[in-house]
């Protein structure tokens, strides 16, 4: 069975350290890089995909509301043209600099309040997967599984890679925890190490209520915004690999070969 292991990076602002970078992306298979829009700038969307490169790792836009004193995490309510050019202009930052490396931006997920208030919401998240199905059709996006986001993409017939949450609780309606709330997220890497094998081997969501919720899964994310992230990405990578889950990057599981 095929895996992937993503992480949101070059994330570097105010609110976050990007130093674990580097190291991620030796353990990691996907890169879901900041466009600047909610964190990082043209030097770390540069390095993350330099580095990357070196270490096949696909690479995929992270674009958010233009909001880096909030890191994106505020909701915004913006009329669909305004969205769709959020989804696009960052997707078109991200493309340019990868071009000068010789890569390709393979997928898009999008980041914080953005990607919350389209898990809930089917017209924004309809939105959104067409504003994604007019980059291209080879174009990968990842999306929470189980979502409204899922279900829209699914409507165009759009490439989708369902993920879930490593390092984050759910709520029994499959939504995340919200962050407001100190059950959010699972900061004990060796707890989010069984509570990912656990929905993979499954193929559910583990809700904090104990409530298991059949679903998609084909990756796996880990926020590179913890404290634990580089212990908890090392965890899961090994006990994926052990219990014998096959690691790939996104643009080269057997699902989106043509």
């Amino acid at each position: 069975m095929e895996i992937n292991i993503n992480c949101d990076l070059g994330e570097k602002s105010k609110h976050h350290s990007n130093k674990h970078d580097p190291d991620l992306l030796e353990i990691v298979n996907s890169a879901n890089i900041a466009c600047g829009y909610h964190a990082g700038d043209e030097e770390t969307m540069n390095d993350v995909i330099k580095v990357s490169k070196k270490n096949n790792v696909s690479i995929g836009a992270h674009p958010s509301f233009n909001d880096p004193e909030n890191f994106g995490r505020e909701r915004m309510n913006l009329s669909s043209n305004e969205i769709r050019k959020l989804i696009l202009d960052q997707y078109e930052i991200l493309q340019k600099i990868a071009s000068d490396h010789g890569e390709c931006v393979t997928h898009i997920k999008p980041h914080g309040a953005l990607n919350n208030m389209a898990c809930e919401d089917l017209d924004l998240a309809i939105t959104l997967a067409k504003a994604v199905q007019e980059i291209g059709d080879d174009i990968i996006y990842l999306v929470p599984t189980g979502s409204k986001m899922e279900i829209a993409a699914k409507k165009l017939n759009i490439n989708i890679a369902c993920e879930i949450f490593a390092d984050r609780n759910y709520e029994d309606d499959g939504n995340l925890v919200s962050r407001k709330k100190s059950h959010a997220l699972i900061t004990d890497p060796e707890e989010a190490k069984k509570h990912v094998l656990n929905m993979v081997k499954n193929q559910s969501l583990n809700c904090h209520s104990g409530k298991q919720i059949p679903c998609e899964i084909d990756s796996v994310c880990i926020h590179g915004d913890n404290l634990s992230s580089l212990e908890t990405a090392k965890l899961i990578k090994k006990n994926l690999l052990e219990n014998g889950l096959e690691l790939k990057a996104l643009n080269k599981m057997g699902k989106f070969k043509k």
